[in-house]
């Protein structure tokens, strides 16, 4: 039985990465499930087992490419003490990781496009959104803050971020157009800080 849910784990974890790659490079439409099994090594009736469908298997995919994204601002953010650099530096790395090329196209452009932007940002809630919001009512209950919605920030700004990387995601060298979009970041910041 524990061989049984490894070898599980283990087929699952192949066909995502495999399918991954393949929506990364070729896109949801032109990705083909027989390529995907065959180099996972394994039977369509394996990928039907686990995955309903297409969709569902992209999911997974995107389920995965948006945890990821979520722990790497988790990280990011925990390397200051000070409240205001760990919301800057969350927005930070969520717009950097959101343009690597292994993401963009899964999370940015097909995400929305192949599940609906109902579902889209429903699992976009479920991670860097909710980082963002835990972080906006901690600042708030300690005083950072000016009183405002932390339901109408953390929307506001969750949205300008996802804009701002499809934006930075059309520029090959991004480097330049990313440290402006922080400067932009970091003076509406200081529109929204309370007197202290």
């Amino acid at each position: 039985m524990r061989r049984s849910k490894e070898e599980t784990r283990e087929t699952i974890s192949k066909l995502i990465k495999v399918a991954r790659y393949h929506f990364t490079y070729k896109g949801y439409a032109d990705a083909a499930l027989e390529e995907i099994v065959e180099e996972a090594g394994v039977t369509r009736g394996a990928l039907y087992h686990h995955f309903k469908n297409k969709k569902e298997l992209f999911q997974n995919v995107l389920e995965q490419v948006q945890a990821e994204i979520a722990e790497c601002v988790e990280e990011e953010a925990a390397r200051s003490e000070d409240a205001w650099e760990q919301l800057y530096l969350g927005c930070q790395a969520f717009i950097s990781a959101a343009i690597e090329p292994q993401n963009k196209r899964i999370l940015l452009i097909d995400g929305p496009a192949v599940l609906g932007w109902d579902s889209w940002r429903r699992m976009d809630e479920l991670n860097s959104m909710r980082l963002m919001r835990e972080q906006l009512l901690m600042m708030q209950d300690e005083g950072y803050l000016k009183p405002i919605s932390i339901d109408g920030l953390t929307h506001m700004l969750s949205g300008a971020l996802n804009e701002t990387a499809l934006w930075l995601a059309q520029f090959p060298e991004e480097k330049r157009a990313i440290e402006e979009t922080m400067e932009v970041i970091q003076l509406l910041f200081i529109g929204l800080r309370a007197k202290r």
